[in-house]
């Protein structure tokens, strides 16, 4: 096997990405399975897009083998391969897991977990569709997002989505809403006009919910010390917090005393140990704490 290849595999199936990986798959199919299939909610994607397909065969055609989850699976074969070739391997295999995951998934639901069970034979789980929408959004964005956040996806029209990003400066989460706006569009003709007023209030509310959980994955705590005692606090930052940090000369314009700037970047989670470490070290000090979801260096994210 090809090293690179090896690298690739190594990556997806190492514990520390393979758990929220499947996680976020585990959260998108039970979003759609649950709550956007049964009340024909189009949000978008390929798995939107297979529902109205499903609805569409079923009248046509009732009594079809044809369901929403082979439906998604054909689709998102013919995606994966657009995704190999303008993504790259790394992402490539870690969407294709993802998409064959998703897809055995929703399979394995419809087989054995049917909803006419669960809902006493009824076609949704209960009769609220707003709450319902609610938790395929809540369900579907934030999976969505951790996929994104380890450079994967569930497949379908989040590969174009990434594609979108990659080669331009919109968000993903406005990617996601240029590339879904015509299939919630078009639930407005074959589920009507309540089902797909819903499905277009879900589309937005995702798109934002995605941009949002994504942002928050990747903040990080912006630090401006001005301090008369530089060593200590720096001791701690390179030894303790394993980050460095840019020194820089001042002078304090009313006192004229000299100082040292420090500024560094560190993890949310680092960030009261910090900021403790320098009020011990020098009370006096100065500290500007700024947020930052675009950290691009070593140790953070790669450009």
């Amino acid at each position: 096997m090809n090293r690179k290849w090896s690298d690739d595999l190594k990556y997806l199936f190492s514990p520390r990405n393979f758990l929220p990986i499947n996680l976020g798959v585990l959260m998108v199919s039970a979003g759609v399975y649950f709550f956007r299939a049964p009340n024909g909610f189009s949000t978008g994607g390929v798995s939107g897009f297979s529902i109205l397909l499903a609805r569409v065969i079923s009248t046509a055609f009732p009594g079809s083998p044809i369901t929403m989850g082979t439906l998604t699976a054909v689709l998102n074969v013919v995606l994966l391969i657009v995704g190999f070739i303008f993504l790259g391997r790394a992402c490539g295999i870690s969407t294709a897991y993802c998409t064959l995951a998703f897809s055995l998934e929703l399979w394995l639901l419809e087989r054995f977990l049917p909803i006419s069970m669960l809902s006493a034979g009824g076609a949704t789980l209960t009769d609220q569709p707003l709450l319902e929408l609610l938790y395929d959004i809540l369900l579907s964005g934030i999976g969505s997002s951790i996929l994104f956040q380890y450079n994967a996806t569930s497949g379908g029209t989040d590969i174009v989505a990434m594609i979108i990003k990659k080669y331009t400066s919109i968000e993903i989460g406005r990617a996601l809403l240029f590339t879904d706006a015509l299939i919630a569009l078009s639930s407005l003709f074959v589920f009507g006009a309540r089902t797909g007023l819903f499905s277009l209030m879900g589309l937005l509310m995702k798109a934002f919910l995605v941009d949002g959980v994504v942002e928050s994955m990747n903040l990080c705590k912006c630090f401006m010390v001005i301090t008369s005692h530089p060593a200590e606090i720096e001791a701690f930052i390179t030894q303790q917090l394993h980050h460095t940090a840019t020194e820089i000369d001042g002078k304090g314009v009313y006192s004229g005393s000299d100082r040292k700037v420090i500024l560094t970047i560190c993890r949310p989670t680092e960030a009261f140990r910090l900021k403790q470490r320098v009020k011990e070290q020098d009370p006096d000090a100065f500290i500007i704490i700024t947020n930052s979801s675009e950290i691009i260096g070593r140790g953070f994210r790669s450009a």
